[in-house]
């Protein structure tokens, strides 16, 4: 779920027009035809015409979709049939544990690659959550999520607490500090503190080092104290009054960002933008961002790009996963649709740390997300129904105690639920 959720249409677009006029199987062509398909905005629509201009014997063919589920079912479905894949396909994290799974229908990028796509490309937490457990480089790393927090001043400074960007930084030093303001808020105002357990739950559990899996893909939900931890305290904030109990990215999410339905929400990078449209420009100044997040910091999105065994000109695919998962390549693809970029070069660029947004005050977004995503010491081991256990099964369960199930059904709802997916 990132930004990426707010494009609706699916499209299947020819990036090169010589494409159409030869046909990706015409014997007579002589040029080496790639395809590449992605999700959402990548921002590579014009890096791609770019490459083509660079390497007059290469024509690439893109298909994009509006979301990340409906690729990734056509990616497992191709996977198994043996067929039809594209020469790139991208991976977004939420579904990287399953593929790595299949890391033996993938090529080893550290082996096809160029000599220039090493280690040192990406930070090092990003570059090593592409690798299977036997060490195979499965995907090069495009963007990632590094979170912050979003607040409003406005609703802040109703309640009497600090708005101002260094008071809030106590607000937000610790989870026992964010969800004490949440209390104090919530009685003072009698309105939420934030919009949903599920998006504070999934923060707080992609701090730790061990998640839903150990690295042996066992499941721990039931003995890993952290997940326990995690789900008592956000289960007391709901008792407290301060989720908003909204379904993240309903229209009933999407309007509490107009309202002031809730005070504060987190904020990977990319949702920036979708705070931006569902507040609207009504709210434009009343939102702010903070650099202090919760117990420090964390990742939530991102995506890598995959060169699958059934590509007829993997080195070719490999080349052209590496050259738009360079720097400068990132950096433009920022630049255009925003998704922001994993490599070490990128973020010490001033086209990105110079970067400011003018809805949230000013601030230096760029900067401000490059010193968060330096905060994220390594990558959370997910096993292969990771995915599945946070969305089908623990948003379920603190949505059902949100509208009025207890704490210990609701956490026999969530363990019973793993058990199952996991099988």
């Amino acid at each position: 779920m990132r930004q990426r959720l707010l494009a609706t249409a699916i499209a299947t677009a020819l990036v090169a027009a010589t494409a159409a006029a030869c046909g990706a199987g015409d014997a007579a062509d002589s040029k080496i035809h790639l395809s590449i398909a992605t999700f959402g905005e990548f921002g590579y629509e014009d890096l791609l015409k770019q490459y083509q201009a660079e390497h007059p014997d290469i024509v690439i063919t893109a298909h994009k979709v509006g979301q990340a589920a409906p690729h990734h079912q056509e990616l497992f479905t191709k996977l198994a049939a043996g067929s039809g894949l594209d020469d790139v396909e991208a991976v977004e994290e939420g579904y990287l544990a399953q593929v790595l799974t299949k890391a033996d229908k993938f090529n080893d990028l550290s082996k096809i690659g160029p000599a220039d796509a090493g280690p040192d490309r990406w930070l090092p937490w990003k570059y090593d959550a592409g690798k299977s457990k036997d060490g195979k480089l499965i995907g090069y790393g495009t963007d990632i999520g590094p979170l912050a927090m979003c607040y409003r001043t406005d609703l802040l400074q109703q309640a009497g607490l600090p708005a101002d960007a260094d008071g809030v930084k106590a607000l937000f030093a610790s989870w026992q500090s964010y969800f004490a303001a949440g209390k104090t808020y919530a009685q003072k105002t009698g309105k939420a503190w934030f919009d949903t357990s599920t998006q504070i739950f999934n923060a707080m559990h992609n701090q730790h080092d061990v998640g839903y899996y150990d690295t042996n893909n066992t499941l721990v939900v039931s003995s890993n104290p952290d997940i326990k931890s995690d789900w008592d305290t956000v289960t007391q904030a709901i008792a407290d009054k301060e989720s908003a109990k909204l379904v993240s990215f309903s229209n009933e999410w999407q309007a509490g960002f107009k309202t002031g339905a809730f005070a504060t929400t987190v904020c990977p990078a990319w949702m920036l933008g979708v705070v931006e449209q569902n507040s609207g420009p009504d709210n434009k100044g009343k939102w702010a961002v903070t650099d202090a997040f919760p117990n420090g910091g964390g990742n939530w999105g991102g995506s890598y790009l995959t060169v699958p065994l059934q590509s007829k000109h993997p080195k070719e695919a490999a080349a052209l996963a590496a050259w738009l998962t360079a720097p400068a390549q990132q950096i433009k693809a920022f630049v255009a649709k925003g998704p922001f970029p994993s490599q070490v070069q990128a973020l010490q660029a001033p086209e990105l740390l110079n970067t400011t947004n003018a809805y949230f005050g000013g601030v230096k977004t760029g900067a401000l997300y490059a010193e968060q995503a330096k905060k994220v010491a390594k990558a959370q081991y997910k096993g292969p129904q990771d995915g599945q256990i946070q969305d089908n099964v623990f948003a379920p369960a603190l949505q059902a105690v949100e509208q009025g199930k207890s704490t210990a059904d609701g956490w026999q709802q969530a363990v019973a639920g793993a058990e199952k997916a996991a099988k």
